[in-house]
């Protein structure tokens, strides 16, 4: 008779984590932190959402990769991940951060074709669709490049009706 039990992998993570012996930014030899591994995951329950959530308030959820630039928000778009999408941004992600390419997590996401995540960034205060990469491509060319028509409608109409028309305006097409 054995006398091995398996131990659940959250409980071992969660006693990681409170140990304090558990670097959250600490890259390994491929330049990917704890932080941006996690990003790829995919929840299976609450328990696994908080577990996660202690690990991202313990780091750095806007750092790079080493090699490429990527950040765990570009990473967790880039592969779908939309709960891991929001809790990063819960927890500060940086929508407008560019990789070594000049990518943003909403070119990532427009790419990719994953317009809940287009939606969720978007709705996100400050974030930029008008951001360029280093070859002059805006989110919306690439959702268009990739034959994304439905996020590039979305695009268009946030880029262009997103924004009340401020009274001066009104003033110049004599609306009042």
């Amino acid at each position: 008779v054995s006398c091995h039990k398996a131990a659940d992998p959250k409980v071992i993570a969660t006693l990681l984590l409170s140990s304090g012996l558990c670097t959250a930014d600490k890259q390994n030899k491929a330049g990917y932190t704890p932080i941006m591994l996690t990003a790829l995951a995919a929840f299976r329950s609450d328990s696994d959402l908080e577990t996660v959530m202690q690990l991202l308030r313990m780091g750095e959820v806007n750092a790079k990769a080493s090699q490429a630039g990527q950040t765990a928000l570009m990473l967790a778009v880039s592969h779908g991940r939309i709960d891991m999408v929001r809790a990063l941004l819960a927890c500060g992600a940086d929508v407008n951060l560019q990789d070594d390419d000049g990518s943003t997590a909403l070119m990532c996401a427009c790419e990719h074709g994953h317009v809940e995540i287009v939606k969720l960034l978007l709705a996100v205060p400050g974030c930029d669709a008008t951001l360029t990469d280093n070859d002059g491509s805006t989110a919306l060319s690439i959702a268009l490049e990739a034959s994304q028509n439905d996020i590039a409608v979305l695009l268009y109409a946030h880029l262009n009706f997103a924004k009340p028309p401020s009274p001066v305006s009104w003033h110049r097409h004599g609306r009042f």
